[in-house]
């Protein structure tokens, strides 16, 4: 399988010839993600891919038949499902094409007029979405809310056995940069003898990653732990808002709906499972008393590569400090190897009563918190429900996400002796409720 072998393109001496690209700290040669883009005036967006400031037009590289051996068809399409269905090898050959392309010289004078400045495009969601599914593989998340529950036993028994997950709304996933409207939805009130209807007053964001998957599978078959790497093409940041009153009302006896589907936040640009090969580190080991997983899920390859050195940050700036020229208040940072359950334990396991996966699903990691105040990755777990509101730089106070707010997540994979690659901004502001 070999997923996490790194090759010429990872090359920390490996230079672009695009100006802006040198010592970008989310789009060097080193990273190329992917993404669907237009620019004013164009009627249907094309693929491209990140470069520094530029973004490379792939429709424009096909037609100067520049991709012709290494994934033209898929490239010319006007969203990423078909580049994310192309078989791993064939992946592996266009990232080394369009890195050939960005970082030869001698091809200079070919591409240069092929590259699209970032700030005057609009970026989309990359790939139609069939289907979205949330797990839960933050333990620390799960233990901090379970906690203000269930003091006594944060974890319900099935936890530590099986990757939970519910089905979310598809449709409802946006860019970044799209604002989010305050939902409304029953909440009973804690005073109240009966629910009422209105907006939620307990909005809060959900720090994740996102899984796109690649290659599918035939309903009624499974992916196994061993194979279960060639079905995951890249990734993405998310924010998976969450109306947590809304929830507290609905989420019995079925999980969360209306709670959830409201809107949810993606990073705009796959940065693909190659070019986190060099960001592969082993799964930490389950605390002592924790049981094995089940074999179905245990790979000992996976065990040693599974999860990522990457450090999530989440943001938020509130509509005074934008007003007032203060910075972003940062609410939290921490690593998503705080994951319980690998990526690839989340995709056989989800696969293994026979449930088909496609091209351009996409999967949400849950609340990825670390260990500590400073790991949290939601209000919910921060304010601890609400009893210890934020303190903001301008004297206001923060329990849950007020209108006018913005929240941004960021990340960065990181490893000796390696280029550090980002995923660009996953952002959006809160509106007021619709009357």
């Amino acid at each position: 399988m070999n997923w996490w072998r790194t090759d010429e393109t990872h090359d920390p001496a490996r230079t672009s010839w695009v100006a802006s690209a040198q010592g970008h700290a989310d789009f060097p040669i080193q990273n190329l993600p992917y993404g669907l883009f237009s620019r004013e005036g164009e009627e249907e967006p094309r693929l491209g891919v990140a470069i520094g400031e530029a973004v490379l037009d792939l429709r424009a590289c096909c037609e100067a038949g520049l991709l012709e051996a290494a994934g033209a068809d898929a490239c010319r399409a006007a969203d990423a499902n078909r580049l994310l269905a192309l078989p791993v090898e064939r992946r592996r050959a266009l990232r080394r094409r369009i890195s050939t392309l960005l970082s030869d010289p001698g091809w200079r004078g070919t591409v240069e007029g092929l590259l699209r400045d970032r700030a005057g495009c609009t970026v989309h969601v990359p790939a139609r979405i069939g289907d979205y599914t949330d797990f839960y593989v933050g333990i620390h998340h799960a233990t901090n809310v379970g906690r203000q529950f269930r003091p006594d036993t944060p974890l319900l028994p099935n936890y530590k056995y099986v990757p939970i997950a519910y089905h979310g709304r598809a449709s409802s996933i946006r860019a970044s940069g799209v604002p989010v409207r305050r939902p409304s939805g029953q909440r009973k009130p804690p005073d109240a003898d009966e629910p009422v209807f209105g907006p939620t007053q307990r909005l809060d964001y959900e720090l994740e990653l996102g899984v796109w998957i690649g290659e599918g599978n035939a309903l009624g078959t499974a992916i196994p732990i061993t194979g279960a790497a060639d079905h995951v093409a890249g990734f993405c940041l998310l924010n998976d808002w969450s109306a947590r009153d809304f929830q507290a009302w609905e989420y019995q006896p079925l999980g969360p709906f209306l709670a959830k589907n409201f809107h949810s936040t993606i990073s705009p640009w796959i940065v693909t499972a190659e070019a986190l090969a060099p960001f592969r580190i082993a799964q930490a080991p389950r605390p002592q008393g924790d049981p094995s997983p089940l074999p179905y899920l245990w790979s000992e390859e996976d065990q040693a590569h599974g999860a990522l050195s990457l450090v999530l940050e989440a943001s938020l700036s509130t509509a005074r400090m934008r007003r007032e020229g203060v910075a972003p208040f940062r609410l939290s940072r921490g690593q998503a190897a705080a994951m319980y359950w690998t990526v690839n334990q989340m995709v056989t396991h989800h696969a293994s009563n026979g449930c088909n996966l496609n091209p351009g699903d996409l999967l949400g990691t849950g609340t990825i918190s670390a260990p500590g105040r400073e790991g949290c990755g939601s209000l919910l777990e921060l304010s601890e429900g609400g009893k210890r509101p934020l303190s903001l730089p301008t004297g206001e106070t923060r329990a849950f996400v007020e209108d006018g707010d913005e929240i941004s997540f960021r990340a960065t994979a990181m490893a000796e002796g390696f280029v550090s690659i980002g995923f660009g901004e996953c952002r959006a502001m809160v509106l007021a409720a619709s009357s």
